[in-house]
């Protein structure tokens, strides 16, 4: 027998390496480890490191660990031929992760110790990270608890997306107006992330399509002459809690395919040179790139395309080792497109199946549709992504061919089941015709997916009901319902330590991976002593969150008011605009009668506008022209306070949730798919005011109506409302005089310094009888719920029972339920009942 041979039978005998012991990571040992990447990474005498060199030092001790335990989890898919899914999102919005290692890791003690003999205390180290700008709102964000709960549920999986070099934007406030500029959050490098340098992978742009025959007299066709840009992957490591278990995301960052392309210089054209390097590399700089001219538009399907060709690359690698046929690839390879971002997978992988790997059409579809599955994330008819026809022609040219293969393949099918009916093959169509011809994602995704599912009933009821009826009659059974969570590690546990120790004290620490143990504190919701000590926690998270607000704001507020809380991406749909007005009607009320008992009430925003949307701009400006007023009148005091606070992010949404006492949750009904900033709050012990959309009405089923505000239409009754405009704005105003005075204060300039004309374009949409938000038609709803939320808080002891109980009954809405859901009905990987 060779030495190789011998090598590879040893290799076979080698038993599966077990999890390195948690316990290993004394104080001493992490002191040493940080006092080492002090001098070897931060290039520093230990007696001069400053809290920057200290904390970055602690992060590459912490991946160390994570890495170890990563090697360990892969070998263990390795040797156990365990099928692997594949999650493709465009974003994932993770946030900081020193804390949240520290936690999951099991070594929160350990580290302390070690930071602080070395000087340092850990909160501090902890505020030197930057917030992964790797997201915008709660896509990312479910998509970085989706992580999490993998992770801590061992299930071999991969997070794919862009390593973005620049985040959506900083936000800042001038004047009222919002600000944007660019998030540089990797100008000082991330310890978390490798940069690898192998495997890296071409992916191709343009170019022309040869076609010929093989010797089987098979249609082949060759992609060549393209232009290319070189995949190189990045790498973050995520690991489950108290488990061993340590997965990855794999970020890919563009370079260009040469550093400097040679052919300019021999032309003697260097700034060529230059240019097409940046060019090349622009794929991966900016998340969401502005969409509004043709540039901007074809970047954003080059970077969908990108990471997405990357991808495969890996998962053919990765596949390949150990297959040398695609017989078994959709039994051991699952891919979950997270919205429609990724849907181009489609056509990528029949591309690769037919051109590269000469598998027949009906064998590479038939694969196709096994590993394929989609979630869908909107409502919103706008926000179901197309592309013009003529650019994706241009940029990939044989993904469109496939894509008109695979409808009109499609179309037959419908043809033989509804003969004859024309109206609908063009609307199930996956080219929508019109001047523009244009291919509508969702429908290549649904069509290419084996498994279509929403993120909460409400919203899975209207996609099959009103969005995509065809398609669920077409394909009975696709359509299902996955409702949302959040990872309770980072939104109790890291978020609210306060009220997890409390919560711990009384009914264990099994909740932090069984959810559903907090029903236990349902015996205590009436319990005085216990009350007490839960309001102790609040008031102490109030006082944190009024830090923050004087720090980022110069406003003093006081924490004994209710802090009433709506943070979230500005967006008509969402209803800032409406929680503004009762905002207005409070104020006024006040003015007319300063001397009435009334809840002291502290207003809180947050958000961030889409750089074009000149309407949310607009709604921002208001609600700081209202808080200018509202904060400068003598006459108001403690009794109303206003504040937006800049530049929210995942770290200020850890200080935020945990001091609300009021959630905000109130979009028009039948528009928001789920929301998961419902759960955060209530998972802290926020009550919601909300209407019947998205999830709201799974936590209404939850935590049980008395213990949460209902208001406003339900989604059938806006629908209808929509159509036939039983009671348009003017009609509220003209029988309601208190909200015919907010709006003529809009009107009169009242929150403009005299100006007219700056909100006239908000007070024209709120009266317009076709308002698609039906803000006026709820206002009414509104202010009378806000009614019996003042009447309850001034019930401390009733308001407190209802905070417990509405986190007692958060156990539906951990992501660890849903991924399990996912894993088991749809990915076909069972989960093990025990988690740690």
């Amino acid at each position: 027998m060779t030495s190789a041979q011998n090598a590879v039978e040893q290799k076979k005998n080698e038993k599966i390496p077990e999890w390195p012991k948690l316990g290993d990571a004394t104080a001493e040992a992490l002191k040493r480890n940080i006092l080492h990447h002090v001098r070897s990474f931060q290039g520093c005498d230990p007696e001069r490191a400053r809290q920057s060199d200290v904390y970055m030092a602690l992060a590459y001790t912490l991946r160390d660990i994570m890495t170890e335990k990563w090697i360990a989890t892969q070998s263990l898919y390795y040797e156990k031929e365990k099928k692997r899914v594949y999650y493709l999102s465009l974003e994932f919005l993770i946030g900081r992760s020193l804390s949240n290692s520290i936690l999951n890791l099991g070594i929160w003690e350990p580290v302390k110790t070690a930071v602080e003999e070395l000087g340092f205390e850990l909160a501090d180290l902890v505020e030197e990270e930057e917030d992964a700008a790797l997201g915008n709102g709660g896509l990312g964000r479910l998509a970085a608890c989706f992580m999490d709960s993998i992770a801590t549920l061992k299930i071999p999986a991969y997070g794919y997306g862009i390593y973005y070099e620049y985040g959506l934007f900083n936000q800042q406030l001038i004047d009222g107006y919002q600000v944007e500029s660019p998030d540089n959050w990797l100008r000082y490098g991330s310890p978390w992330t490798f940069e690898r340098k192998q495997p890296v992978y071409p992916v191709h742009f343009y170019g022309r399509l040869s076609s010929s025959q093989d010797e089987d007299g098979n249609y082949r066709v060759r992609w060549v002459d393209t232009e290319d840009v070189v995949a190189i992957p990045c790498d973050i490591m995520v690991p489950g809690y108290n488990n061993g278990h340590v997965i990855n995301m794999r970020l890919w960052t563009a370079r260009a395919s040469r550093e400097l392309d040679l052919n300019f210089f021999s032309r003697g054209d260097y700034i060529g040179a230059v240019t097409s390097k940046v060019s090349s590399e622009t794929i991966s700089k900016v998340l969401y790139p502005p969409d509004h001219n043709l540039a901007g538009m074809e970047l954003r399907l080059k970077q969908q395309y990108f990471f997405v060709a990357a991808t495969f690359h890996d998962i053919m690698r990765r596949f390949k080792k150990k297959n040398k046929t695609f017989e078994k690839f959709s039994q051991l390879i699952a891919i979950q497109l997270n919205d429609t971002h990724p849907a181009i997978a489609i056509p990528e992988l029949m591309r690769l199946l037919l051109d590269i790997e000469g598998l027949s059409w009906e064998k590479s579809w038939d694969i196709c549709i096994n590993t394929f599955a989609y979630t869908n994330h909107t409502l919103m008819p706008e926000a179901l992504e197309k592309w013009d026809v003529e650019m994706i022609g241009s940029v990939l040219p044989r993904h469109l061919q496939i894509i008109y293969e695979i409808n009109q393949r499609f179309l037959d099918l419908v043809k033989i089941q509804y003969p004859g009916d024309e109206s609908r093959l063009q609307s199930m169509s996956i080219i929508e015709e019109g001047p523009v011809k244009k291919i509508r994602m969702a429908h290549l995704a649904i069509i290419g997916s084996h498994s279509v599912n929403g993120v909460a009933e409400l919203h899975t009821k209207l996609l099959r009901e009103n969005i995509f009826p065809q398609y669920d009659a077409f394909y009975p059974g696709k359509f299902n319902s996955k409702t949302n969570g959040i990872t309770p590690r980072r939104w109790l546990l890291q978020a609210n330590p306060k009220l997890a120790k409390l919560i711990t004290t009384k009914i264990g620490s099994s909740w932090i991976t069984d959810l559903d143990k907090l029903r236990g504190l349902e015996s205590l919701a009436d319990d005085e002593y216990f009350q007490k000590s839960w309001q102790e926690v609040k008031l102490a998270n109030k006082k944190r969150l009024a830090d923050l607000i004087q720090k980022r704001c110069g406003i003093e507020v006081d924490p004994q008011s209710m802090f009433d809380v709506q943070v979230k991406r500005i967006h008509e749909y969402k209803r800032q605009l409406l929680n503004c007005l009762h905002v207005i009607q409070l104020y006024q009320q006040l003015v007319r009668n300063p001397e009435k008992d009334s809840v002291p009430r502290t207003v809180i925003f947050a958000g961030k506008a889409a750089p074009s949307y000149w309407k949310a701009k607009r709604i921002i400006k208001l609600i700081t022209s209202v808080a200018d007023v509202v904060n400068n009148d003598p006459r108001i005091g403690n009794k109303l306070r206003v504040v937006f606070l800049p530049n929210y992010n995942v770290s200020m949404a850890e200080i935020i949730m945990p001091g609300a006492d009021l959630s905000e949750q109130i979009s028009t009904a039948g528009t928001e798919a789920s929301g998961t900033g419902n759960m955060k709050f209530s998972l802290s012990g926020a009550l919601t005011i909300g209407t019947l959309d998205g999830a709201n009405v799974e936590i209404l089923e939850e935590v049980g109506e008395e213990n949460i505000f209902i208001f406003g239409m339900t989604a059938e009754e806006a629908e209808y409302e929509k159509i036939h405009i039983s009671r348009p704005p003017q009609m509220v105003c003209d029988e309601n005089p208190a909200v015919a005075a907010v709006i003529e204060s809009l009107r009169d300039g009242s929150f403009s310094r005299g100006d007219k004309v700056i909100f006239q374009a908000l007070v024209d949409s709120l009266m317009s009888p076709h308002d698609p938000y039906l803000l006026l038609r709820d206002f009414e709803s509104y202010l009378d719920c806000q009614k019996q939320v003042d009447a309850v808080y001034r019930n401390q002891g009733l308001w407190t029972q209802k905070s417990i109980l509405n986190v007692a009954r958060m156990g539906k809405f951990s992501t660890d339920r849903t991924i399990r859901q996912y894993a088991e009905e749809i990915w076909g990987i069972p989960v093990e009942k025990e988690v740690s």
